[in-house]
């Protein structure tokens, strides 16, 4: 397998080239450029790891978009990408990346751990060891610790400053990104955070494409179909949306021609969609992975967990929206529960469960706020939030170890062990202040222990029908 055609000439730079970014920004670049050409070629850049590094460098970037429908498979061979930096190997190489005059835009998908910040809060923390690192002078390691450093590279040379666009999963992503490079930018020059508060934009957006982790049977799977073996290669479901808060002073590619979604507003997408989409596929997660489920759509073959999701939006989760421009909100919420049933794609519940600490403030944490407010009750997601709870307990209803993934895992299982009893442990983890707010805490202490109660008695199958009768 290789790239049709001469690579373009990079004007992107991308932190974070896992599944997702190749089975969404990659491939919207593509087709971006192949609208209306252009140089928007893409340095990706890896963070920790070696490994996409090492699964696409001896294919010259490329790699296989591979979309699963009801009906079967779609191959394409994406070519967007014309060099992987790892950044602990050469951190100076992605620096001089960032700080070419070409580089009209550095983009993140990094997951939400990835910003170093504190979810309950939304500032950055300074104790976090890569922040205190890059604070200190040393070679970036952080995300955030490498666009201050460009940025004030760029400066120093007189270069016009990148547009910075994330991509992840986080309430105004661009504002809290832009709070967050201020906050770095600010314990190391106040001058340098001043010139980057009026130099340099952080539009919002809105993302979505089920993308569950390549594994070694889609590999042998796109193998057998197309003759080549593609270790890059990444699986997706059909279905994707990409809206765009549309400031990109020094120019963009064309995505508004190859459906992304061009707007002066993205928080109402953005909140219905992590609200909606986000919110649900979490709760399904932990309660789902607690029933015995391996995947998403397993999940919602359970009638009572699809009657879950059809409750939670309808009575929990669309109370809290406001209207999006352009979208009918109920059948945004049809057509999701019709994107999980997808039997092609295996999306785990597992995966998902990842990383829950940094997830659930603006996933689920903030429709219940919402709702307490107005005060409406929240029945589902209070047990979902339980469901966290025995989730990140560590060990499942059949007394299996889970593998829990998640950065505060030690402090999480640590919290959940010191504790007896529903009440207690709810109590425990509630008190976690980088998850919960001091106020949200004491709301949530008796419906969720109760939640927590219920959980530990009757198991996840039986919960989920109590609350959907």
């Amino acid at each position: 397998m290789s790239r049709t055609g001469a690579a373009p000439k990079p004007g992107i730079v991308h932190l974070g080239p896992g599944a997702f970014f190749r089975a969404f920004n990659a491939v919207f670049t593509e087709d971006a450029m192949a609208a209306e050409p252009g140089d928007w070629g893409i340095v990706a850049v890896s963070l920790k790891s070696p490994a996409a590094r090492d699964q696409m460098a001896p294919q010259d970037g490329a790699y296989t978009s591979v979309t699963l429908g009801p009906e079967g498979a779609e191959y394409r061979v994406i070519g967007s990408v014309v060099r992987v930096l790892v950044a602990p190997e050469d951190p100076e190489k992605v620096l001089e990346a960032m700080c070419a005059g070409t580089t009209r835009i550095v983009s993140l998908t990094v997951t939400e751990k990835g910003y170093a910040h504190e979810p309950s809060t939304g500032r950055l923390n300074l104790k976090h060891p890569d922040i205190a690192h890059d604070l200190a002078g040393g070679a970036p390691r952080s995300a955030v610790g490498f666009l201050v450093e460009a940025l004030a590279r760029r400066r120093a040379s007189g270069l016009a400053a990148f547009t910075v666009v994330t991509c992840d999963n986080l309430p105004s992503n661009g504002p809290l990104l832009r709070g967050l490079v201020l906050d770095f930018a600010r314990a190391r020059d106040a001058d340098l955070a001043e010139w980057i508060a009026a130099e340099v934009a952080f539009p919002a957006t809105m993302v979505d494409r089920i993308t569950p982790a390549t594994t070694e049977a889609d590999i042998a799977a796109l193998e057998s179909a197309q003759g080549y073996r593609d270790p890059a290669c990444v699986t997706h479901e059909p279905f994707r949306q990409w809206v765009i808060e549309d400031r990109f002073p020094t120019g963009r590619p064309a995505w508004d021609r190859v459906g992304a979604q061009m707007v002066t507003s993205v928080e109402a997408h953005e909140t219905m969609k992590l609200r909606c989409l986000n919110g649900t596929h979490s709760t399904l997660a932990y309660l789902g992975y607690l029933a015995g489920y391996e995947t998403i759509a397993e999940t919602v073959a359970d009638p009572d967990f699809a009657r879950l999701c059809d409750r939670l939006w309808a009575e929990e989760i669309v109370p809290t929206l406001e209207q999006p421009e352009g979208e009918d909100l109920a059948a945004y919420c049809a057509a999701l529960l019709e994107r999980y049933r997808n039997p092609a794609i295996r999306h785990r519940t597992w995966q998902i469960a990842m990383d829950g600490s940094q997830k659930l403030p603006q996933r689920i944490l903030g429709t219940l706020a919402d709702n307490l407010a107005a005060g409406r009750e929240s029945p589902g997601l209070v047990l979902a939030v339980a469901g966290w709870m025995r989730y990140v307990g560590g060990v499942d209803e059949r007394g299996e170890a889970i593998d829990v993934r998640d950065p505060l895992a030690d402090q999480l299982m640590a919290a959940w062990d010191g504790a007896e009893g529903a009440g207690a442990k709810a109590s425990a983890l509630l008190g976690m202040r980088e998850v919960f707010s001091a106020e949200l805490a004491g709301a949530l202490q008796a419906p969720v222990s109760a939640a927590l109660e219920l959980l530990l008695d009757a198991g996840a199958r039986a919960a989920v029908k109590e609350r959907v009768q």
